[in-house]
């Protein structure tokens, strides 16, 4: 894509049409084509020329958010980023607008500090491009080549996992790998744009009894315990947002809450999560390399990897930890991916020891699982 991406804002507010049009106006491959107030405003927009990307909020006159974005995609689907306080209190509403079609989500701009304005900045630009390259149902459209980050967040993109938890020499992995004990099976997954959709998926179609899932969705602080709800609501496995010193046990999945780290703990032969603050790693917090890499020292032979669905190169790097220290690791393919950006980086690294479909990997996790569960029982 030679040209900028060329986004539209709808929102109620004029202090946030002028904020958000500043931020994404300050990024050199972004632009704002326009602003509207209301949904029927911005049909007006899109008629005369049609956005990449739409950042909508859910509360607005005379037409809500949600009912807009239905109609939105079930006559023209666009590319949509829900931009919203509404989920920052804890309502369940953000998810109505994932399962409607929207293709992320980001908290409205933090402007009380130049420290949370900065992450508002990185979040909402980074959401832009991502959903600029997201298939949407009804269209053809060819993604264009993957970017660099902006200049004003070049520091942040060449963080790493390290920031959070030392490499280990190949000597050392190799003492871990020999050392390692059979345990518990555990399975991490990383996620970004697209992955609410994709996890739902995977997990609505595991049984209670599947091994223990770690999970990093790329989403905002507070997103993560309505989503969590949410699935838990509708799958067979129990799952919540994670909270620091919690067991990591069969049946259940722990999803890290939005804008902290989380971390697989061994502790003998039983594993706890560790959530922490820290600087943002591969541009984001939580981060998918974090967890991969905290699993792949962890846990190591007994440890799944798989990677899903997202913008950027998150999780590629740990992912390859991972499997360097034993463990068996996927990556979602191109065609059922919204995104094709994380998994192709891991497998452009060697990082993923297969590539599957989406509606495949539920099945992996449940053979993994009970591969591991018969090795356990052979050498107890």
């Amino acid at each position: 894509m030679s040209r900028k991406i060329r986004v539209l804002i709808v929102d109620d507010s004029a202090s946030v049409r002028t904020t958000l049009s500043d931020i994404i106006d300050a990024d050199p491959e972004l632009e704002v084509m326009g602003t509207a107030a209301d949904p029927y405003v911005a049909v007006e927009r899109i008629r005369q020329e049609v956005p990449d990307v739409m950042f909508l909020d859910i509360e607005l006159p005379r037409m809500d958010g949600i009912t807009f974005l239905k109609k939105i995609m079930s006559q023209r689907p666009i590319p949509v980023v829900i931009c919203s306080s509404l989920a920052q209190d804890g309502s369940d509403t953000f998810m109505q607008a994932l399962e409607a079609g929207a293709v992320d989500v980001v908290a409205k701009p933090r402007v009380d500090t130049a420290h949370f304005l900065q992450e508002s900045r990185m979040r909402i630009c980074d959401a832009a491009k991502a959903a600029a390259h997201a298939k949407m149902r009804g269209i053809s459209k060819v993604a264009p080549a993957l970017r660099a980050p902006s200049p004003d967040v070049k520091v942040e993109a060449k963080l790493t996992a390290d920031a959070i938890i030392p490499a280990i020499s190949d000597a050392r992995r190799e003492s871990l790998i020999a050392r390692l004990p059979v345990t518990e099976p555990i399975v991490s997954i990383g996620a970004s744009t697209g992955g609410t959709e994709a996890l739902r998926e995977v997990l609505e179609a595991l049984p209670s009894t599947s091994p223990a899932i770690l999970i990093v969705q790329h989403m905002p602080e507070k997103f993560t315990s309505a989503f969590a709800r949410r699935l838990d609501s509708t799958c067979a496995v129990r799952v919540k947002e994670a909270e620091d010193g919690d067991i990591v046990q069969a049946g259940q999945v722990l999803i890290a809450p939005g804008n902290l780290h989380m971390l697989l703990v061994r502790n003998g032969t039983r594993y706890t999560v560790k959530i922490q603050d820290g600087q943002h790693v591969s541009r984001h917090r939580p981060s998918v390399d974090v967890l991969f890499r905290s699993t792949a020292q962890s846990a190591g032979v007994n440890a799944m990897g798989m990677i899903l669905t997202g913008m950027g190169d998150d999780g590629a790097r740990g992912l390859l930890e991972m499997r360097q220290m034993g463990s068996l690791t996927l990556a979602q393919d191109e065609a059922t991916c919204v995104v094709f950006g994380m998994p192709k980086e891991a497998i452009q690294r060697g990082a993923a020891v297969r590539t599957l479909p989406l509606q495949k990997m539920a099945a992996e996790i449940t053979a993994f699982g009970r591969k591991k569960v018969s090795s356990m029982g052979a050498n107890p």
